[in-house]
């Protein structure tokens, strides 16, 4: 099940949610209005390291983004 942003415009609210298969109502969890229009998403990408120095230390330091990266926090 993907997920997907959206802004409510009644009560101008953004919220995320899982949508099923099938499931095209969907209602605001702050308002429950139905006035619903879906928002482009915003990802993450990893950040390369140069090809040309792959282990040099500017590289090494500036990290990925994403999980391993060090951005996340987890190493």
């Amino acid at each position: 099940m993907p997920i997907y942003e959206y802004h409510c415009e009644d009560c101008d609210s953004s919220f995320e949610t899982l949508v099923q298969p099938g499931h095209n109502e969907i209602q605001c969890p702050s308002c429950n209005g139905v006035k619903i229009s879906r928002e482009m998403s915003v990802f993450a990408s990893r950040g390369g390291i140069s090809a040309a120095k792959p282990h040099s230390e500017t590289a090494m330091m500036r990290g990925g983004g994403g999980c391993c990266g060090g951005s996340c926090g987890c190493c």
